[in-house]
């Protein structure tokens, strides 16, 4: 069994096609089919089912599939830790970041650490607080920008606290309340909402806030990202309530303070047991540009 395997295996599970696995190894779909099909030889077992148009885990690949990721991640740790012996960083790093980060500029710390670890294969990914929370403990992700509720601090990874911010109403420019330099919590309750998802880390800022006021609000639009919530109240569909600096100067919008608002913990946070020298690297100029 060799360790090319374990990879072609791996990215046919991700990406549920042979086609899209090959292109993302750099290889042609013959060659690691053919590969693929010899490892199966060898352990006896088909690993995935397929026909022209889908590919799927079989029962066997299931259950191969997290040894295979643990010793890929160990092969990639175990090179990474002899080359930072060296005086080099390298290996992997996977970084999560939720839609509304605002404390780090992102796209300018990831340049800045290719540039200082130009042997470092960063990957990125958008998602919620508590995902990449799990993710980090679990070994999968490295380093991630979380937003949380300052009643729900994480735990079982390590933190730094990046910013505090109270929320703000988000409302269009024809909102009779537009014209207001505040307002408070209970001059909402009748509003329609747009929010993240319901038990979403970002939603649940707003709803631990309304709860406690005694408050019962309507969220009508559910939506993952703040581009289009933003659009919702454009379209004086709802208002919002988001972080101030996630909302671009818009003649068509108006943020307004809010009495009693939520407020939002953002944290960089990575593995509290043995972080890879690529994360401890990524953190230490993370925390340097926050």
């Amino acid at each position: 069994m060799e360790l090319q395997q374990l990879r072609y295996v791996l990215a046919v599970a991700e990406e549920r096609s042979f086609t899209r696995a090959a292109e993302r190894c750099f290889v042609v779909q013959s060659a690691l089919s053919h590969q693929i099909k010899a490892l199966e030889t060898e352990l006896g077992v088909r690993l995935f089912a397929r026909t022209s148009r889908r590919v799927q885990l079989t029962a066997a690949g299931e259950a191969f599939l997290p040894a295979a990721r643990e010793a890929l991640s160990a092969t990639d740790r175990a090179a990474a830790e002899a080359a930072a012996a060296e005086g080099e960083i390298r290996g992997a790093l996977r970084i999560g970041v939720i839609p509304t980060v605002t404390a780090i500029d992102i796209p300018a710390a990831i340049g800045a650490f290719h540039r200082a670890h130009p042997a470092v294969r960063v990957g990125l990914r958008g998602g919620a607080s508590d995902e990449f929370i799990t993710a980090i403990a679990a070994g999968r992700l490295d380093v991630a920008v979380l937003g949380l509720a300052d009643s729900a601090p994480p735990t079982g990874v390590r933190t730094r606290v990046l910013a505090r911010e109270r929320l703000v109403a988000v409302v269009s420019a024809a909102h009779p309340l537009a014209g207001r330099r505040r307002v408070r919590l209970t001059e909402l309750a009748e509003e329609t909402f747009a929010d993240f998802p319901a038990g979403s880390p970002g939603r649940t800022q707003s709803e631990l806030a309304f709860t406690a006021a005694g408050i019962t609000r309507q969220v009508a639009f559910e939506v993952s990202g703040t581009e289009l919530m933003l659009e919702l109240v454009r379209q004086q569909l709802g208002v919002a309530m988001l972080p101030p600096a996630v909302v671009p100067a818009d003649p068509a919008l108006r943020t307004l303070p809010v009495t009693g608002a939520p407020t939002r913990i953002e944290y960089l946070a990575w593995s509290d047991f043995n972080p890879s020298p690529a994360a401890a690297a990524f953190v230490e100029l993370a925390l340097r540009r926050s």
